[in-house]
């Protein structure tokens, strides 16, 4: 619960005294067990066996049938004998956690496990072996000290209980990051440069390594295809059941599942660098990560124990001079309620079982949170500005049409064209490259290439000087659409992009392409409009295109004709609006705007520099993940405030009654062994609402 410490080894955390969890999480985990659960698990039943009787002898003396059928010393006696092993053996975990808190000055929960069943439990020894140096006002009507075996006993049971459920509940959080893991094949098929194929483990496989993947199984490593084709299975990473394509030179990722063809693929991508791996790392930081409410807690936390401390000494204090006879007996037993009842583990469970629970769940839906402040920080949004191209489009544009001036022939516009945007990295660029390549011509090579962003490229092809790009290009060349208004600007109000090819400087054409936009980008739109959420759409192409787009989805506004470098300037500009900002994008040009958004949505499809900069990544890249998103955030953080709500109301009301304000008007105690286990409750119903997140649909 507290990612701040770190052990080389399994231990208990000096700060709160929970087991560790592990850093990292494996499927061999699941196979060695829970060594803490497993050794809390034997203590509880041992602990069950020898409290039975215990509870059975002192509840005993209390029914008419069973008085007298042992003596009140053989009864005292065999109560010691009892609970000694109950509290000495299977409750010692805690009295060493709680010695460490002391020594750590860090009192937590176990301090006063300890201290309640350590004063109940030395209490009543003292009682067995030297009742004659309590004085009357520690005895009752019979003149008999009473004593609390059974008490110190059943609270170290229930404790005990609770641990156990606690720590089953925790280990199921890592359940999400166990599934992920098991989507990857154990083996690969590697193919030998003499052409011999061998089966060997993942760990052993190389950058550079050719790999069969026969029909049917899974891909090993994120690559390249060299040889076949085949359907693939990404819903593991896109949740689209619907396979996809794959011919040699497309790309495939690792755990994804082959169809019916075989493939040949060279491994780009192994271990730790793999997109599986990331992912899987990515959830584990998230979920060892704290959320800022998580300050809140802890500023409580740190104040809580000793005031605890302090009620139950007043709680004595008030009882041994104003309580009943015997007054010292109630006093001591009340202030033992309230240190047990008090105890803070709900509220030390309540913000980390939550992120926990809702990185895992994240990561099943294909949302990644970098850390718990981006959970909590998604949850404030009232603004999603969204990149167009890549993002609320397929981000797989193809040329439409091609027109140009008598004297060029359009093919030799597509291939003046082409020369230049092969050095381009722009989406726009590979849709001209591969037009041109399909048309039949042959692409001629380009010098003196330059790049000019967010307007277009220049350069020298073939003696002549080539320009390619959009109207804020044509300005700067000082030319002017003369040849083609009329049809730039209906092809733009069609949701068209228009590319204009200039040469010696003049106008040669132009290139209509298009990038459609995605099956999911209305139904993204419209969820995030029911959430109360305004949409933004940026972008850097026309306004006429922008707003073609932007009618067909139904957005609140458009920003276009903005350069890469302005994209991070619109963003603030929204902010100090008073606007709480995420920003949705998938290039390199989008990452400025990513890390100064409050929270920034990275397309899981797009590049690594814009999921560096993103809080949030989205693995399919598809926009619907940006409601999921959303969604699972103000869920976790409803969650929390629900948790919290459990804890500060059950010791709120807790606390006063076993301290016994009830008394004088009700005759109300509260009995430690019924404060141990509304104690164990308490904690167990906050572990049950963290993993309502796991089953929830978003």
């Amino acid at each position: 619960m507290c990612p701040e410490v770190r052990n080389d080894g399994p231990g208990i955390c000096p700060s709160c005294g929970m087991a560790l969890e592990p850093e990292t999480i494996s499927l061999d985990q699941g196979e060695q067990g829970n060594p803490e659960l497993e050794d809390m698990s034997r203590r509880f039943l041992i602990g069950l066996v020898f409290t039975v009787p215990v509870f059975v002898i002192a509840m005993g003396g209390m029914v008419p049938g069973f008085q007298g059928i042992l003596s009140h010393r053989t009864s005292n006696w065999l109560e010691f004998a009892f609970s000694t092993p109950v509290v000495l053996w299977a409750g010692w975990p805690f009295f060493v956690r709680g010695w460490q808190s002391l020594l750590n000055r860090s009192p937590n929960m176990f301090t006063l496990i300890a201290l309640g069943t350590g004063v109940a439990y030395v209490y009543s020894v003292v009682a067995v072996l030297l009742p004659g140096v309590f004085p009357d006002s520690f005895r009752g009507s019979d003149g008999q000290v009473g004593l609390y075996f059974e008490s110190a006993a059943v609270i170290v049971t229930l404790v005990l209980m609770g641990q156990v459920l606690e720590l089953r509940a925790r280990s199921r959080t890592g359940e999400a990051i166990k599934s992920l893991l098991g989507l990857a094949p154990r083996t690969a098929r590697r193919l030998t440069p003499c052409g011999h194929e061998r089966d060997v483990p993942l760990e052993q496989l190389n950058v550079g390594d050719k790999l069969r993947v026969r029909p049917g199984e899974k891909i090993p490593a994120d690559g390249v295809v060299l040889e076949g084709t085949s359907n693939i299975d990404e819903s593991m990473i896109s949740g689209e059941p619907v396979p996809v394509a794959k011919s040699p030179g497309d790309r495939v990722t690792g755990a994804t599942i082959n169809g019916t063809g075989g493939l040949v693929i060279e491994a780009q991508k192994v271990g730790a660098e793999t997109m599986l791996s990331q992912i899987v790392a990515m959830v584990a930081e998230a979920q060892r990560s704290r959320a800022p409410v998580q300050k809140l807690v802890d500023s409580v936390a740190a104040w809580f124990v000793p005031l605890v401390v302090i009620a139950a000494v007043i709680t004595f204090l008030a009882w041994a001079a104003l309580g009943p006879e015997p007054a010292m007996a109630y006093a001591t037993i009340n202030a033992v309620a309230v240190l047990i009842i008090a105890c803070p583990c709900a509220l030390g469970l309540a913000t980390p079982m939550s992120i926990m629970v809702a990185s895992g769940k994240g990561a099943q839906i294909g949302v990644l949170f970098r850390n718990a402040a981006a959970i909590e920080a998604l949850r404030r949004v009232d603004t999603v500005v969204i990149d167009k191209t890549g993002t609320l489009t397929e981000g797989r544009p193809r040329v439409e049409s091609i027109a140009a001036v008598e004297e060029f022939p359009e093919q030799e516009v597509l291939l003046l064209a082409a020369a230049l945007e092969k050095a381009s990295e722009h989406p726009l660029a590979g849709a001209v490259v591969k037009a041109a390549i399909h048309s039949g011509g042959t692409v001629p090579e380009a010098g003196q290439f330059q790049s000019h962003t967010g307007k277009g490229v220049t350069g020298i092809v073939e003696g002549r000087k080539v320009a390619v790009g959009n109207a804020v290009l044509l300005q700067a060349l000082g030319l002017r659409d003369d040849e083609f208004p009329g049809r730039a600007r209906k092809l733009q109000d069609e949701g068209h992009t228009v590319m204009f090819v200039v040469v010696d400087d003049r106008p040669a054409g132009l290139i209509a392409v298009v990038d459609p936009v995605r099956d999911t980008s209305l139904q993204a739109v419209r969820g995030l409009h029911k959430e109360g959420i305004r949409v933004v759409m940026l972008t850097g192409d026309s306004e006429s295109t922008a707003l073609a787009v932007a009618r067909q989805l139904g957005l609140d506004e458009v920003i276009a004709g903005v350069l890469p470098g302005e994209k991070a300037d619109r963003v603030r500009a929204l902010q100090k609006q008073g606007h709480r900002v995420a920003m949705a994008g998938d290039g390199i040009n989008d990452a400025p705007a990513l890390a100064s958004a409050d929270v920034g949505i990275a397309m899981g499809t797009g590049t690594d520099v814009a999921i560096e900069s993103a809080g949030v990544t989205l693995m399919g890249g598809d926009p619907e993940g940006i409601v999921r998103a959303i969604r699972l955030s103000r869920a976790t953080l409803r969650n929390i405030r629900q948790n919290l709500f459990f804890a500060f109301a059950y010791n709120s009301i807790g606390v006063p009654v076993a301290a016994g304000v009830l008394y004088p008007w009700l005759g109300i105690l509260l009995s430690p062994m019924i404060a141990a286990a509304a104690m164990s409750f308490s904690s167990v119903s906050v572990i049950s609402n963290a993993l309502r997140l796991g089953r929830a649909r978003f």
